[in-house]
């Protein structure tokens, strides 16, 4: 046989030689938990939030952390991509944090669940997710985003988050890193950005704009 048919017969049967299979049985990717967008406050000024009327989904509930929670104000214009209706957090003179709580469900974050949301910081302040465990432990995660420049939307995998206990309390990291928590049933997700802000103008602060949280419902 030629040096040629040789080739042939070789390459042939590499190519009716199944591949490797791309992982066992690779889970599928879950769908959206639930979007929150926000709902203008009365008259469409800049206002501080009011947990029961600032949620424009009905399934969630809002609820506001840490010694300045209740100093973050709720803006923007409704449909507006220069100036998005946003949670803002300029006016908390000491650190606050923001979560959403479904009413009727826990939501899975294993796998392939993910955030996606519309943020913009001025200064050092960069948005970090927050969840609250069923069994009431409060984490926090190294994955940050804000562009001081515009609105961008970003979206980061549950997964590849490193997460510390977070004392809700007071809005501060506590211990080292928490390995392998269980988030399989997770009871609020939110934000903080771990810092105080600066008020009105260039400085200090973080928008929260449009949230998204893609897992998978676990009944109460």
């Amino acid at each position: 046989m030629t040096f040629t048919a040789i080739c042939f017969v070789v390459s042939s049967a590499a190519a009716q030689t199944p591949g490797p299979a791309r992982g066992p049985g690779r889970a599928s990717r879950p769908a959206l938990f639930f979007r929150e967008e926000w709902k203008p406050a009365a008259g469409g000024a800049e206002a501080a939030v009011n947990p029961a009327e600032a949620v424009a989904n009905p399934s969630l509930e809002l609820k506001l952390y840490g010694p300045g929670g209740k100093d973050i104000q709720l803006s923007g214009v409704a449909q507006s991509d220069n100036n998005p209706l946003h949670l803002w957090t300029g006016l908390c003179e000491e650190v606050c944090a923001a979560a959403l709580h479904d009413k009727s469900n826990y939501v899975d974050l294993t796998g392939f669940a993910m955030i996606r949301w519309t943020t913009k910081v001025s200064g050092f302040h960069q948005v970090h997710p927050i969840l609250k465990l069923a069994d009431g432990t409060w984490l926090v995660g190294d994955h940050a985003d804000g562009s001081t420049v515009d609105w961008h939307e970003n979206e980061f995998s549950i997964a590849d988050v490193r997460w510390r206990k977070l004392n809700i309390a007071k809005v501060v990291t506590t211990g080292d890193w928490v390995n392998s928590p269980d988030l399989s049933k997770v009871d609020e997700v939110g934000f903080t950005d771990l810092l105080p802000g600066s008020g009105h103008g260039p400085g200090g602060w973080s928008d929260v704009a449009r949230f998204e949280v893609y897992g998978k419902p676990v009944k109460r």
